[in-house]
């Protein structure tokens, strides 16, 4: 075994040398010699080995706002890290180059105490797994993920949300933050561009997140259009999210370019980020906010008086009316995590 395969942590013996993988929501069967949906999990005599532990594909530090993520810890740096593979093939990936692959030659080990190293000497707040899916490294990130609360770092999945309810509860107590992708509130919408037809899973996992766990959540709809920018289906989510993860959880609308096989379709026009909007707020929503778009405002707003809370300008944030996550002039909960400021007496 080479120092980046581990044996799975969960997964199940069957007979005949197969075994089933329990890290996501396709609960892959393996073969004897095969691999599952995600290419990285193969089965070696009858074990479940993780192929991609520790191989990066991408290192960089980011503004927390790039996940995007706009109430949590507004303004801080994340060290952001991107492995190899996906569970999902999605015909309008935006990282394919790293998601649509195996594993590469040329990948670069980098164990959790180095990360954790480095993202502490370049001054971040915490580490976010991002750019392609985090639960396929899932070994991985949770061992980064232990050691990272022991240096008061915070913790991002930036995700799409297929990771299985046992897996959540492993890493539930070292993740701070589930940012998940809702792709359509239909069977339709996630078997086109995921070829996914049991979707609902990935709610009861997103309301497991913040219910049982605690985590802060917001969610990214990237408005596709003929595909999931009718009114019925946006509706849907804004509705999905106000009745099971509260009216103050952000809702991201963003903006569809053409990309990797889904290039016959026109870029989302401004007027129907601007509906959606408007959908999410008549459902009850406080806090949408359009992106990959000029001309629509990024900043947090008070629902209660109207105060501009957090201003944005591209990256950049600027932290105006908030106070430990409320209001600095009403006192309403804007639904903010933010850093506890550490007394030493």
């Amino acid at each position: 075994m080479h120092s980046m395969e581990r044996e799975a942590l969960l997964y199940e013996r069957l007979s005949d040398g197969r075994v089933r993988c329990h890290v996501c929501q396709w609960q892959c069967t393996i073969n004897p010699g095969k691999v599952g949906v995600c290419r990285v999990r193969e089965n070696c005599n009858g074990s479940l080995i993780s192929l991609n532990y520790g191989e990066v594909s991408s290192v960089a530090v980011d503004p927390i706002e790039k996940k995007p993520l706009f109430h949590f810890h507004p303004g801080s740096s994340v060290f952001s890290l991107g492995g190899w593979g996906c569970n999902f093939h999605c015909i309008h990936c935006q990282n394919w180059e790293i998601a649509c692959t195996g594993l590469p030659e040329t990948s670069r080990y980098l164990p959790p105490d180095e990360a954790v190293g480095l993202a502490l000497q370049y001054g971040c707040a915490g580490i976010a797994w991002t750019y392609n899916e985090p639960s396929i490294w899932f070994e991985y990130t949770l061992d980064m993920a232990r050691l990272a609360r022991g240096h008061g770092l915070y913790t991002v999945y930036v995700t799409n949300g297929y990771l299985s309810a046992e897996a959540l509860d492993e890493i539930g107590p070292w993740l701070d933050v589930w940012r998940v992708d809702i792709k359509g509130f239909s069977d339709a919408a996630y078997e086109r561009l995921a070829k996914v037809n049991r979707w609902k899973g990935i709610l009861e996992v997103a309301e497991r997140a913040k219910a049982k766990w605690n985590m802060h959540v917001e969610v990214v709809t990237n408005v596709i259009p003929t595909i999931n920018d009718d009114d019925e289906q946006l509706r849907s989510i804004a509705r999905w999210m106000v009745e099971s993860l509260g009216p103050s959880t952000p809702w991201h609308v963003t903006r569809f370019f053409p990309m990797h096989h889904l290039q016959d379709v026109d870029p989302t026009p401004s007027k129907t980020l601007h509906r959606a909007v408007e959908i999410g707020r008549s459902e009850g929503l406080r806090f949408v906010y359009a992106g990959n778009i000029s001309g629509i405002s990024e900043d947090t707003v008070c629902y209660s008086c109207g105060n501009v809370a957090v201003r944005r300008s591209g990256y950049s944030t600027d932290v105006v009316g908030l106070d430990n996550g409320r209001c600095r002039k009403c006192g309403a909960d804007l639904n903010f995590r933010v850093a506890q400021r550490l007394r030493h007496e």
